[in-house]
Order: structure tokens, then sequence, then C-alpha cells
């Protein structure tokens, strides 16, 4: 229902539509005006000539670094009509563009894993399976949780959902669950998890005090140390005071967290008396600091030695979608290729506003300093900056920079409202396609249910057009209609699944079956085994060749934000600081049960879900009684970045002085174009702060954020969000 009504709906965008200034005054004409200017509807020739002629422009007056095409957000899961990948296409063929680097979700974690263990990207999917918990797990220590709706996700779509029943078998087995973080919620009812909840942002000091107590009770594994990691010397003089004089111990850790001294100590030996993983949410990650509580759970884990032992060590990301934790394919699926971009500029994807409010100004970020490029042109395609970015009155403000903004669009977004040419495009219901599962093998032909909807065209429609204008469609075309496309596509599949014993039918035959799921994939070896075997003939990808505890290399970045070694380093907003009063709320701002990240917003799931029309905002009812606050009411979040209304939903389930709000309530200002106004519909974004968790990585600190709440008693104001563009 909710994609048949996002597809039909309101806000859908149906014809080609240019801000009313630029009509009038030409390109950058008044940019103060985006998000408040009217559009118009135009002809496809009018709004491809104006695109095509600007593009043009820019690149031969400022050079392609100019542009900005490092569009970042989810989009369909057909192989050929991805947008991002066609606009990069598009974007090399005319001679690059200034990209971005990391992602929101992994951003910190990306980053700190290579410095500690090696990639990121091979780690993620070689780590311990729910089955090998299931089959030889005793306890599952989650920082963070495991959050159910999360696996009901993937990139590039669910074949199989199975992480919910495999973690109900790990509980019906008697393997043993503990929660440590602010919402109960965060597990499966299923696992029956003993719930501890910290102040958020402390986890870092709790990971600390148990490796404290492993050391003091010699709990440590210390031929593990020996073998395998480098620099355990210098963390442990950390710990002991020695280095900073405060010893990080239970009794400390439980000052900083607002938790039981005891319950941490005696954790400690529970893990080191049992076959122990450790499971580290991405969410501690988006946050002050974020690399830390990576770092720290590869150590705590190397302490414990059971790292490459089935079921044990540690596992990042567990339930941030369905696949980790889980057997994966090996198999590498085709794609339609990106070509080759010349164009050396980028930044780390966190930071847009950055670059376009301070071009020329330098930034560090993982060991090097750069500069940010100066953008005259912004093309941005299947995401939503409005919805994933923080601190939305400054990216308002960074918008209104450039002097065109481009978006290939198929709703109203806030992220449409703001641009100067959106271009209507199909969903994935108006077009064919190939959905390939990389991780579980799943295939399905993703069929075309309905004409399009208005004007709307296939991206690849839209950047042929282009192409042809600017005298580079033969690069990108390569000859090709879409069905020649996709049927070079599965080819491509047939022979990559060949190769691995697997035979695939001729496309008509695949498409008249809709579906095929090959064979679960073999078990196949974890992420350290080998080094584990012999660290010296199969050493990890990392300096030393060994886990590193102490980094040499972070340390010679001379970073004040992220030391040589895990370390705690109190949040910029946290409820354990000193501007946190008692009138003050942890916001968290989770992913939506409802939609996926800001998509389907106005489809029927998520708008049933809303309270008077607004996000729900979830308290403690302790918390909303003391202030009058009821069930159902409409409540103002506000800090000096912003302000939302929400509806509220109360629950003994959130730690007290926590406020849940999920993402992906699409921004409906009280005033468009004003920044700092009143969002109606409940928003985060316009509350987090848009700085990088460290220089290390430059990543999203969402998570680090502090709010006031208060019972709303102006008027009802009515949500617009979803109104058509026009």
């Amino acid at each position: 229902g909710s994609v048949i009504g996002t597809t039909l709906g309101s806000a859908r965008v149906r014809y080609p539509m240019v801000r009313s200034s630029v009509l009038d005054g030409g390109p950058g004409s008044h940019p103060e005006r985006r998000g408040l200017d009217p559009f118009v509807r135009v002809t496809w020739d009018e709004a491809l000539d104006l695109a095509a002629l600007e593009l043009d422009r820019v690149r031969h007056s400022y050079g392609n670094e100019a542009i900005f095409a490092g569009s970042y957000g989810w989009a369909s899961a057909g192989r050929f009509h991805h947008a991002l990948g066609q606009l990069h296409r598009f974007m090399n063929c005319l001679g690059g563009y200034t990209r971005s680097v990391g992602t929101y979700s992994f951003g910190a974690g990306l980053d700190i894993t290579p410095h500690v263990v090696g990639s990121f990207r091979k780690l993620m999917y070689r780590q311990p399976t729910m089955a090998d918990v299931r089959d030889y797990g005793e306890l599952v220590v989650m920082f963070g949780g495991v959050r159910p709706e999360n696996t009901w996700i993937g990139s590039g779509g669910v074949g199989r959902h199975r992480m919910r029943g495999l973690l109900a078998d790990c509980s019906r087995a008697g393997v043993a669950f503990v929660n440590i973080g602010p919402l109960r919620d965060d597990t499966m009812a299923a696992l029956d998890a003993e719930w501890v909840a910290p102040r958020p942002g402390s986890d870092m000091a709790i990971m600390l005090a148990l490796a404290h107590t492993l050391i003091v009770e010699h709990l440590c594994d210390q031929s593990f140390l020996q073998r395998y990691t480098v620099g355990f010397e210098r963390f442990q003089d950390y710990l002991s005071g020695h280095a900073d004089g405060e010893p990080k111990t239970a009794s400390w850790a439980a000052a900083i967290a607002g938790i039981d001294a005891e319950w941490i100590r005696q954790l400690a030996r529970r893990m080191a008396a049992a076959r122990t993983l450790i499971s580290c949410a991405v969410s501690l990650q988006r946050a002050d600091h974020g690399e830390q509580p990576i770092w720290m759970t590869m150590v705590l884990a190397a302490m414990l030695g059971q790292i490459g032992e089935r079921a044990g060590g540690f596992v990042l990301g567990l339930a941030s979608d369905c696949y980790i934790g889980t057997p994966v394919h090996d198999i590498s699926w085709p794609a339609v290729p990106q070509g080759h971009n010349p164009v050396e500029a980028f930044i780390p994807v966190a930071r847009i506003s950055d670059m376009l409010l301070g071009p020329g100004e330098a930034f560090d970020y993982n060991g090097s300093l750069y500069t940010y490029p100066d953008i005259r042109l912004v093309y941005w395609a299947g995401g939503n900056p409005f919805h994933h970015h923080q601190d939305l009155n400054r990216l308002i403000e960074a918008f209104r920079r450039p002097e065109t903004i481009i978006v290939n669009e198929i709703s109203a977004t806030a992220t449409a409202r703001h641009a100067d040419i959106v271009l209507p495009t199909t969903t994935g219901l108006e077009r064919e396609d190939i959905s390939v599962v990389t991780t579980d093998g799943t295939l399905t032909a993703m069929r075309k249910a309905i004409d399009p909807v208005g004007e709307s065209r296939d991206d690849y429609d839209i950047f042929q057009a282009l192409a042809e204008r600017l005298g580079v469609v033969e690069s990108f075309t390569e000859g090709r209609s879409s069905e020649e496309w996709l049927s070079w596509l599965w080819q491509g599949c047939q022979e990559a699944a060949a190769s691995n014993g697997h035979a695939l039918p001729a496309l008509e035959e695949f498409r008249a079956c809709g579906i095929i799921e090959l064979p679960d994939a073999a078990p196949k070896e974890g992420f350290f085994d080998a080094f584990l075997r012999n660290p010296d003939e199969a050493p990890l990808d990392t300096p030393s060749g060994r886990i590193e505890i102490f980094s040499k290399t972070v340390a010679s970045f001379d970073y004040d934000d992220c030391p040589g070694h895990p370390a705690w380093l109190e949040p910029f907003e946290w409820l354990g600081g000193v501007e946190a009063g008692t009138d003050v709320f942890h916001l968290v701002s989770h992913q939506p049960g409802t939609r996926l990240h800001g998509q389907l917003d106005d489809g029927d799931v998520s708008l049933a879900r809303k309270i008077a029309g607004r996000e729900p905002v979830t308290l403690h009812p302790e918390d909303a009684a003391s202030r009058g606050i009821s069930s159902g009411e409409v409540v103002r979040l506000y800090n000096s970045r912003g302000a939302c209304l929400a509806g509220v939903r109360l629950s003994d389930a959130v730690r007290r002085g926590v406020a849940v709000l999920a993402t992906g309530a699409w921004y409906d200002p009280f005033e468009p174009g004003i920044v700092g106004t009143l969002c109606k519909h409940g928003n985060p974004n316009v509350l987090t702060a848009d700085v990088g968790c460290s220089k290390l990585s430059q990543a999203s600190a969402a998570m680090s954020c502090l709010v006031g709440i208060e019972r709303w008693t102006g008027e009802p104001y009515p949500i617009t969000a979803h109104r058509p563009l026009d």
C-alpha cells in the first residue's frame, strides 16, 4: 500500500519543473529564494535544454571540479535503474565531478577499522554468523542492541528474511543476551535480553572499565595479545591511569554511565568465563568520537582472546541490515560500468554543508589535509540530503550558495523544493529491471506494472537526452537501449552464476518465473582464520600485520579528537555534560519502522503511525508526567540549532532523560525558505549537529544531540510536507 500510495500520491512529481526566479532571471537568480519560490511546469525540451546549458557553462567556465555529483542515498534495488550509478556514468562521460567518499551509515567505522584490523568492507560479511552463535555461543553482549526493524532491509533489497528467526533460535538454544543501551526495544522480545540503560554516549567508558577489570583480575588472554596484537602495553598504561592519572575502573565508568559499578565487574567476569560475542551497533559510531567504540569493541574481543572462535570475538553492525551475521555469496554480479572520474576533488560524505559554505577552506581527513572545492552546480539523483544530513537550517544556507541545483526526483521532497530544475523520474513500478541480492543470491525480475505517471522518465532516458545535447551520447549509451542493457546485464549474471556452479535461464524465462533463489552459500573462512593460523604468513592488512591496539599511524596524525589508542573522550553533547540540566533530553534519532529512511513517508503505513499528523516522539511516562505532557499531545523539541513539533508516545522501554524521534519525516517548515523556522512535521535533523565526529573520519555525529521538550499550546499547524511541488 505504501509503494502504491507514494507512486500515485499527491507528492509525486509528474512534470518537469523549474523554479520561477530561474525562469525569470536565468541561472543563479535569487538563490536565497530556494525553498520559497513556486515552481513552474515546463516542457521536457525546455528543462533539458536549460540543464544541459548549465552543465556545459559550469564545466567550461570553472572546470568539472565545480560540479558536485556526489549524490548519495538509497534508491531502487534494480541493477540498471540505479540513479546514483547512472548519474556518475553520465558525469564521467562529461569529464568527471567532485565526489563524496564514505557513508552516513558506517562513516567512522569505515575509516578506523583499516587502521586496526583491515578493510571494514571485507570484514563486514566475514564476521561470526548467528548460526554459529546458535550452535556454539553462550553470551552475546550488545552495545546498542540488535534492533529488529533494521533486519527488514538490506542494500540492494532483501531476498530472504532470516535474521529474526536466527536470533530467536539463539535464544531457544540457551544463549544469553545483554542489551546495553537506552532502548529496551532495541532487541527482540524473544531474546529475553538483560537490559541495562546507561547514559547515551557513555558506552566507551563501560568498555574501558570492562577491559580494566579483565586486567586487574587477570582474566586477559595474554598469549593471544602477544601473538596477534601490537601496542597493548601503551593501552594498558592508559587503562591503569599511568598515562593520564585516571584509572578506568568500574567505579569511574559507573559514575559516567549512571549504572552500577559491580554490574560492570560481574559482566567482565561473565564475558571471560563464556564463549562471548561482543556486538557494537553502528549507531554508536554516528556520534562524537564515533571511532572509539568501534576500536574498543575489537580491542575488548582481543583481550578475551576469542577472535576467530565460532561465536566468539566481535561483530560490527549486527542487524544494521539483514545480512551481517548471515552466510553470504561471493558471486561478483555485473553492474553498469561507471567509467573513470578524472577529478581528484572529494569530500567525506557528511561534509556537504561545509563544502558549499566554505570553498577553499582546508579540512583534515584520515591523516591528510585537503581543500574544499568551489562548487557552482549540484546534481542530485536517487537521494535526499534533507533526510540524511544534519542541521537542516545550515543545509538550507548551504543550498543557497551554488549557482544551479538540478535534481532527478520521484516526489516533492525538501531537496526538490530547494532545487532549481526538477526532472521527474519513474519508480520501480514503472520500468523493467533486474534485482540481484548479492549477499543471499536472490534474483528478482522487476516487471513494469504501470505506465509512467505523468511525464516521468527513467533516469537513463534523462541522462541519454542530456548526453545527446552535450555530444557524449555514444559514450554514455554505448549504442544500447534500456532493454539491451538489461540483456547485457543478464548475460553477465548468467556468466557469474555459471562460474560458481549455478545455471540461470534465458532472460524471458527468468521474467516468466519472476524469482530465482540460489542455494545457500557454503560456510566460508572467517576474516581472521588464515591470520590466526599463521600471522606471519597471512598478516592482516595493517601496517604491523597485527591487530593494532595502539596504532602508530593514527598517533602520527596528532589529532586531539582521535588518539593512537581507544580512549574516553567526552562527547560535545550528552546528559553527563556540564550543559545538560534537568530539563534536557538526549535525542535518539534511529531508523523508522514504517518506511525506508525517508522513502515512503507519504505512504499509508508511515502516515498511519503519525500522531496528530506528526512523527511520534517516544518519552518515558515519568518524564512526561513531570512536565504535564500526555500521550497523543503535540510537543515542541528545540535547541540552539532549530525546533520541530512531534506527537507524544509513552513507553517505559526508554531510559529516563531520552527522547526517541525516528529519522525520515519530510522536512515541513512553518515558514518556507526561512532559516530557523519551525518544522511542523518532526524531522529530527533540524536539531542534530552538523559536525564531524573526528578529524579522522569527518563522519556524522547525529547521535550526540541534546534537546528541550515542552507542550505545544499554539495552533495545530496543518502538515504540508506531502503537497505537490506545483
